[in-house]
This record gives C-alpha cells, sequence and structure tokens, in this order.
C-alpha cells in the first residue's frame, strides 16, 4: 500500500442526487495515474432533499448570483485554491 503524499496532486470528483450525495479523492501517483485515497456517500434528509426546491429560478438566469454557505469544509476548500 502506498502512502498519502501530500505533496502530489490531488483531485475531488463529487455527485449527488436527489437522495444521496457522494464524492471521491484522488491522488496522483509516480506513474501519471490517479487513484481513490477515500470517498464518502451520504442519503440526504428530507430537509436536504428540499435544498433543490428554487434550482429552476436560477438554471436559465442570464444574471450572476451568489452563493452562501455555511459548510466550512467548502469554505476552507475555496479560500484555499484562490492561495494557490
Amino acid at each position: 500500500m502506498v502512502a498519502l503524499d501530500l505533496d502530489k496532486e490531488f483531485r475531488v470528483e463529487a455527485d449527488a442526487s436527489n437522495y444521496a450525495t457522494r464524492g471521491v479523492l484522488s491522488m496522483k501517483y509516480s506513474d501519471n495515474l490517479w487513484r481513490p485515497v477515500t470517498f464518502i456517500s451520504k442519503s440526504l434528509s428530507n430537509t436536504e432533499r428540499n435544498y433543490k426546491i428554487w434550482k429552476h429560478f436560477l438554471e436559465g438566469t442570464m444574471t450572476k448570483f451568489e452563493i452562501w454557505t455555511d459548510h466550512k469544509n467548502l469554505e476552507y476548500f475555496m479560500k484555499a485554491q484562490k492561495v494557490k
């Protein structure tokens, strides 16, 4: 088993359906192949499923809009990307 190397490139692949969310964290190894390091899979509660209720209002808009979140991991990830 290869140890996790924080100096390597990482990629996050995420997907969500109406009922669940999934994600895979992959690392680029020395052979230039991406391999999964860890994953998450979570069912959405009834409240979480309702978050998509406004989707149809935003899909066709021609103007920019903001997305505010209290999801701390996402906020940290977005700030880390800007620093690089």
